[in-house]
C-alpha cells in the first residue's frame, strides 16, 4: 500500500476547499483586531489534534447512532454544497457567533475544524486511504498556521476583490466535489 499522490492531491484540495482559509481571512483579521493577538500555533495545533481523531472515532460515532458513512456522505453532500453556494453566491446560510477569544474556540473549531471539515473528512474516508487522508489534513494545518501567522500581509497582497475571486472560484470546486460525493454515495446506498 504505497502513497497514492492524485489520492494526497484530490483529498488536500477538497479540505483546503472546505476549511477556506483564505475566505476567512477577513474572519480572522476582524478576529485580531478584536482580540489582539491569535495563538496560531495553538489553533493549528487544536485543529489537527480535533480532525485526525475525528477520521478514526468518528466512524464508530456514527455506528453508536445507527448511521453508516455513506449516508453521512450524502450528508456531508449537502453541506458542502450549501457551503460552496455561499461563496459562489456571496450570500450567508450559516450564522457565525462573535468570539471573546481567538484561538481554540473560534479558529480551530469551529472555523477550521468545523461541521464542513468533519463531514467531509468522513466523507473522504469513503473514498480514500487513511494515510492520503491523514497527509492531506497536515499539510492543510500548515497552510493554515502559515496564513494565520500572515493575515494582515496576504490581506494586503490580495485586497478584498482577490479574497473574492480566490472564494468563487474555491466555491465553483466544492460544487463539483458535493455533486461527485453526493453521486457516489447515493448510490453505494441503494445497492446494500
Amino acid at each position: 500500500m504505497g502513497l497514492d499522490f492524485k489520492e494526497i492531491l484530490t483529498a488536500t484540495m477538497i479540505l483546503f476547499a472546505v476549511i477556506d482559509i483564505i475566505g476567512s481571512i477577513p474572519i480572522i483579521i476582524d478576529l485580531r483586531q478584536k482580540v489582539g493577538h491569535i495563538q496560531s500555533e495553538k489553533a493549528s495545533i487544536v485543529a489537527v489534534v480535533i480532525m485526525i481523531a475525528f477520521l478514526f472515532v468518528g466512524e464508530e460515532i456514527l455506528k453508536l447512532i445507527g448511521v453508516d458513512v455513506n449516508s453521512f456522505a450524502v450528508a456531508g453532500a449537502f453541506v458542502i454544497f450549501f457551503l460552496a453556494l455561499e461563496m459562489v453566491l456571496g450570500i450567508e446560510l450559516y450564522k457565525h457567533d462573535a468570539p471573546e477569544t481567538a484561538s481554540v474556540v473560534p479558529l480551530a473549531f469551529p472555523l477550521i475544524a468545523g461541521a464542513g471539515t468533519m463531514t467531509t473528512i468522513l466523507s473522504l474516508r469513503a473514498e480514500f486511504q487513511l494515510t492520503s487522508i491523514i497527509i492531506a489534513i497536515v499539510i492543510n494545518t500548515i497552510f493554515v498556521y502559515v496564513v494565520l501567522k500572515m493575515s494582515n500581509r496576504i490581506e494586503r497582497l490580495l485586497g478584498k476583490g482577490g479574497i473574492d475571486v480566490i472564494r468563487k472560484v474555491f466555491g465553483v470546486i466544492l460544487l463539483a466535489i458535493a455533486v461527485k460525493l453526493f453521486a457516489t454515495n447515493i448510490q453505494d446506498l441503494f445497492n446494500h
